[in-house]
């Protein structure tokens, strides 16, 4: 029970929300000499209610957003900033925070390139959002939605955000509740070795989803320059996964029960000192994750039920510590961070067997119940200078040293010293081009569950424990180019790479057995294009065509076989389209959607899946911006009725030997209605 810990962070967070918050008064400061600047008038014909629905009509911009699980804070990841400052979270990302911001908070949003901000790690455009807060501002959204086919309605999905100043005091206060009712039905055909049908699977899925999360932030600006910030979430989701499948000789329920706790308190105070400025920055993050999960076989001819039944209850904390000065000198702009962080796993799961007498009765998992501990720490030296008016450097150059000790699981003690390090050019070659380079040497964050044996009762699959992980390290490099069009649009296309060490995919354990281990090395390398493309040049005034599109292969040597294969369930292929029209004159807009994506295999040391939605999912929109001052978007997705196919199989023991059967199932779900009602506060 945590009850009393609850309350008392929905205290605070109601506490934040009696105080006047968080924006920043900015608007005066005049934009970079190589910035794209754009300003309220350019989003009118929109409607925007907040600064993401700006954000999202960037030409040839797409947020990125940050990984929660990632290494501490660090240098800076996303490509989004608000007033020159990174969001320095873990539990809300970009479209999180710029959610809370109305859109008439809003004086403008400069396009800038990330090594020209003094924000070492950023690179290629980046979004700074300047704002200036007043009055109270805020804004609502309800988005009811309908699925076709079986699955019940989603009617609690929404948020709501408030935010203002009063005098040197700041603040912004948001509830959202992401919410998901999703479900499908069909065929899992199943054949032996030979390809011969031995069953013909009817199966059903439902997932019911509600994830509530209250929000507040605080800003201070002091009469001699200094700024302290002050943020704070609870977040207390749920989730419920039924799947019931039947077969030739029994019907197979399968449910799964999931509950996520998660609080983040964070702050940091930004002041002058000696010359230069330094910004101490705390952060404590909470997360438990208590997962019930039990599969009963009902046969048909009467006998008993048997099954299998998986517990296990997750406490992951994470404290941070992190300093940052920064000074100008020699030219340039300078600045030395340090990081401290403790990272920790409590773990105890259960796995019974269904009895006769119709209790579950407590299995053997060896290697399951566990501390896993992770002390870190990191210095980094970061420097940026220009090099020709349209030329800037910036490099960062350090290492970190962490320490990982697990209890319980065949624990093991180990320490690992760590070179980072990154450098990046920021190239304005014309006033409409823009070219970015970086190469950068990164340390991957394990995920502790790793380390502890699991079990996937909805997959049939199960995971030895593995105390003996290392982090993945990888030499990265990137190539960046922006291009205006002027009226037609802008396109930006960006190259990557990577050489990885130590990556993590399934490796044998024992004869049998097998767990998440390291491989020598891994290679990726792809591109991801953005853009968006105008026709009112050719007399369709209002109208444009957005694209979003990733395509990436990569490389690893199979731990069995020794032949090179892709790296498990990774990214092969993302295409989104968006095609809107916005009727000159009227408050009215429509359009139309697609979205596919092609996701390498996974591949287990006894099994191989693949999942599909081949050929992409197609919908319609149409928008009303002003209905009584509110926009309503009505929309339907999979117009085409696309099917969720799922390949997989699985060998007697190891990939390579004797099969023992095929899977392959193909779903239906059908079109998903959404109704968006959104305004202003």
């Amino acid at each position: 029970m945590r009850t009393g810990g609850d309350y008392r962070i929905i205290g605070a967070l109601l506490a934040c929300a009696a105080t006047p918050a968080l924006a920043q008064t900015h608007s005066g400061v005049p934009p970079p000499a190589a910035a794209t600047s754009y300003l309220p008038d350019d989003f009118a014909r929109f409607a925007p209610r907040t600064a993401l629905d700006m954000v999202r009509q960037l030409p040839g911009f797409t947020i990125r957003t940050g990984d929660s699980e990632r290494r501490g804070l660090g240098q800076a990841t996303e490509n989004v900033v608000v007033d020159g400052r990174r969001i320095a979270s873990k539990s809300d990302d970009p479209e999180t925070v710029l959610a809370r911001i109305a859109a008439a908070s809003v004086t403008r949003i400069d396009i800038v390139d990330g090594a020209t901000l003094d924000i070492p790690g950023l690179a290629g455009p980046v979004a700074n959002i300047i704002t200036s807060a007043g009055a109270v501002t805020g804004s609502f959204a309800w988005n009811p939605q309908f699925r076709a086919r079986r699955t019940k309605p989603r009617l609690l999905d929404g948020e709501v955000s408030i935010g203002g100043a009063s005098g040197p005091l700041a603040y912004s206060l948001s509830f959202r509740n992401e919410s998901n009712r999703k479900g499908n039905a069909g065929i899992e055909t199943v054949t032996d070795a030979l390809g011969v049908v031995t069953d013909r699977r009817p199966e059903v899925l439902f997932v019911y989803e509600e994830v509530p999360k209250l929000a507040g932030a605080l800003r201070y600006d002091l009469p001699d320059g200094a700024v302290a910030n002050l943020s704070a979430s609870y977040e207390r989701g749920w989730k419920k996964l039924t799947e019931d499948s039947t077969r030739v000789d029994l019907v197979r329920h399968f449910l799964e029960r999931e509950r996520n706790i998660v609080w983040e308190v964070g702050g940091d105070y930004d002041f002058a000192l000696a010359g230069g400025r330094l910004k101490l920055i705390g952060l404590h993050r909470s997360h438990a994750n208590p997962l019930r999960s039990p599969v009963v076989l009902s046969y048909h001819d009467g006998r008993p039920d048997s099954g299998e039944r998986y517990v296990r209850d997750t406490d992951r904390k994470e404290s941070i510590l992190r300093g940052e000065y920064g000074w100008a000198a020699l030219g340039g702009d300078w600045q030395v961070a340090a990081e401290g962080a403790l990272n920790t796993l409590d773990n105890t799961s259960e796995l019974a067997n269904l009895a006769p007498s119709g209790e579950f009765v407590p299995a053997l998992l060896h290697g399951a119940d566990a501390r896993v501990e992770e002390k870190r720490g990191e210095v980094m030296l970061s420097h940026g200078r220009p090099l020709a008016a349209n030329l800037r450097l910036q490099a960062s150059l350090g290492g970190e040293y962490s320490r990982i000790h697990q209890q319980g699981a065949g624990g093991l003690t180990r320490s690992f010293y760590r070179p980072k390090g990154s450098l990046s050019l920021a190239w304005k070659p014309g006033t409409r081009t823009d070219v970015s380079l970086k190469v950068s040497r990164e340390v991957g964050q394990l995920d502790f569950f790793s380390f502890l044996a699991s079990v996937d009762l909805s997959g049939g699959s199960v995971n030895a424990a593995n105390p003996d992980l290392r982090p993945p390290q990888s030499w990265k490099g990137e190539v960046q180019l922006g291009h205006h069009l002027g009226p037609w649009g802008s396109v930006t296309a960006r190259l990557f790479g990577a050489l990885i060490s130590d990556i993590v995919d399934q490796v044998p354990i024992g004869a049998t057995g097998e767990a998440p281990g390291n491989l020598d090395s891994a290679s990726e390398y792809g591109i991801k294009v953005d853009a968006t493309l105008a026709f009112d040049p050719l007399g369709w005034n209002g109208a444009k065509l957005t694209v979003n599109a990733l395509f990436q292969t990569n490389s690893v040597d199979d731990p069995l076989t020794g032949l090179p294969r892709r790296i498990s369930d990774t990214d092969s292929r993302e295409v989104t389209a968006e095609l809107r029209w916005d009727i000159p004159g009227s408050r009215w807009a429509a359009g139309a959607s697609y979205e596919s994506w092609v996701d390498a295999p996974t591949f287990r040391l006894d099994q191989y899946s693949r999942s599909l939605d081949q050929p992409g999912i197609f919908g319609l929109f149409v928008e009303n911006k002003n209905v009584m001052g509110l926009t309503m978007r009505a929309s339907v997705a999979n117009v085409g009725d696309v099917r969720e196919r799922f390949y997989r199989t699985v060998w007697a023991a190891r990939r390579g030997g004797p099969v023992a059967f095929h899977e392959d199932r193909n779903r239906y779900y059908g079109p998903v209605f959404t109704l968006g009602i959104s305004g202003r506060i």
